[in-house]
């Protein structure tokens, strides 16, 4: 874990392809495999079917839990990290579905197939809080305060998002190929930064998506590029120790 259990949380939720979804119909319990991604200010966005069973029972209950978890470090499934988020599922609403509905496609371009399709719904879940477990018998609760962003870093890394998008994607594919293939083990591939937040990037080629973990927050797109150049300088190094191997 990190020294901050709510950067620790964070991580794991942002860089999960798969969550548990707990949703409750008359006071019984139902858990269902979503799909999410992370919006900016972390609140985790869902496309969801309006024939799921999970979809009726946000829409008559929004209380909700997702819970995503990472990696186990051995053969004993206790000791994954993992974060459980409570909060309140709503539709996205209309005006705001264009600004973060590409969000969750860049996390899951294969639903590029059906995601504008009328039964399909882009929801969010506000986070009311979380419990963090960092391995076998590490549990730390977090309030909301601890567990979200800085506001003022998420907001200016979005304004310069789209900048940082081009600029990398135009002038900085090498780097990108050396951070996906040295530092994130993928294979060899036409890889781009498709997101951008303050802890951490994403990187796409085709459909397969990878996430780049920051070392700490980014405050500002300045610390942004020097987490990239520190990202890319490892990577190109690692590679540098293996071919001396």
């Amino acid at each position: 874990m990190t020294e901050s259990p709510g950067f620790e949380a964070r991580r794991l939720i942002r860089a999960a392809a798969v969550a548990t979804l707990a949703t409750q119909a008359g006071g019984q319990p139902f858990a269902s495999l979503v799909t999410p991604a992370a919006a900016p200010d972390l609140t985790p966005l869902l496309l969801l079917s309006s024939l799921s069973e999970h979809s009726r029972q946000l829409r008559a209950e929004p209380r909700c839990a997702l819970m995503f978890t990472g990696p186990a470090e051995g053969a004993n499934p206790q000791t994954a990290p993992r974060v459980t988020l409570t909060g309140l599922a709503t539709p996205v609403p209309a005006e705001e579905v264009p600004a973060l509905k590409p969000r969750w496609l860049a996390k899951h371009p294969y639903a590029a197939l059906y995601a504008d399709f009328a039964d399909f719904t882009l929801w969010q879940v506000a986070p009311g809080g979380a419990l963090l477990v960092g391995g076998f018998a590490r549990a730390t609760r977090l309030t909301l305060a601890e567990l979200l962003p800085d506001p003022a870093a998420v907001a200016a890394i979005a304004v310069a998002e789209a900048g940082i998008l081009s600029h990398v994607n135009t002038d900085h594919l090498d780097a990108l190929a050396a951070i996906a293939t040295g530092l994130l083990g993928a294979a060899a591939g036409e890889w781009r930064m498709v997101a951008v937040d303050v802890d951490g990037a994403d990187l796409a080629a085709g459909e397969a998506v990878l996430r780049l973990p920051f070392a700490a927050p980014a405050a500002s797109p300045e610390a942004v590029r020097a987490e990239l150049v520190a990202a890319t300088r490892a990577a190109r190094a690692g590679h540098r120790e293996a071919k001396a191997r």
